[in-house]
């Protein structure tokens, strides 16, 4: 199922006009304490599709104690995927669920909402500087950041051989580098999120957060690579998956084009 011509020119259209909403520095208390005190919920978000399905995806919503990193809870629940996947414009055809699920965590639960979410995806890290976590956290209004488990190449980012020095580099957890386009623009930070994995992560402002506290805080999350709150959701979602009537055994991760591997969520 691809987009039309038109349906992309709306997509883009409408991607500009929320991207006049993105906030690219701290906005909370909490967010400027070196420790992080005042924050209590941290969220994360996950789609999981069956292979051979992509109409229906299980969607996922964790929240989080902070700084314990125990689940509060999780809503996970089988949703209709109606938009394509068109490399880009990843968003709407994710978003919409996963803001309903933030909206009945507010009905429902609303001392539980967290105040912060993580996604697995980008935020201005992006080829029109509007990815995801942009997209979730101007649509909710909550602090977002982008986690992304790959360089998207944009604005003249490439994995080459300078690229691939440069997080050999990266020798202790908590080291980061940042990634700085032709542009000029600092689109986001590469980290070593965990000692025992020479994978980095690609960290990225979303919404109401610094990019220097978007990356301390994606660092304060990572119990193994993957930060804790998109573990959660990920590992949650799989398993619902799984216990579906009929479900085959192999689930793919949100986006067709990247491919996530059981392992990446313990090491």
């Amino acid at each position: 199922m691809a987009a039309s011509p038109g349906r992309r020119r709306r997509w883009e259209r409408e991607q500009a006009r929320l991207k006049a909403g993105v906030v690219e520095e701290d906005t909370e208390e909490w967010q400027k304490d070196p420790h992080f005190t005042g924050l209590h919920r941290v969220g994360g978000v996950d789609l999981s599709y069956i292979k051979g399905d992509e109409s229906r995806a299980c969607a996922s919503l964790v929240v989080l104690s902070y700084p314990a990193l125990e689940v509060l809870y999780q809503d996970c629940r089988m949703v209709a995927v109606s938009a394509p996947y068109v490399a880009g414009f990843l968003a709407f055809r994710e978003v919409p669920v996963l803001v309903e699920a933030v909206q009945r965590l507010q009905q429902e639960e609303p001392q539980l909402q967290p105040q912060v979410l993580l996604v697995d995806g980008n935020g201005l890290l992006h080829p029109r500087g509007f990815g995801t976590a942009c997209h979730l956290g101007v649509l909710t209004d909550l602090p977002c950041i982008g986690v992304a488990k790959n360089l998207l190449q944009v604005d003249g980012l490439v994995r080459d051989e300078l690229h691939r020095e440069q997080i050999r580099s990266l020798q202790r957890s908590g080291e980061a580098f940042p990634l700085t386009g032709t542009s000029g623009k600092v689109l986001g930070m590469v980290l070593r999120s965990y000692n025992n994995s020479s994978k980095p992560l690609y960290v990225s402002v979303g919404h109401r957060v610094s990019l220097d506290t978007a990356v301390r805080l994606v660092r304060a999350c990572c119990r193994f690579r993957i930060p804790e709150p998109i573990r959660q959701a990920d590992i949650r979602s799989r398993e619902y998956l799984r216990k579906q009537p009929c479900a085959p055994v192999e689930v793919l991760e949100a986006s067709p084009d990247s491919s996530k591997k059981e392992a990446e969520l313990e090491d």
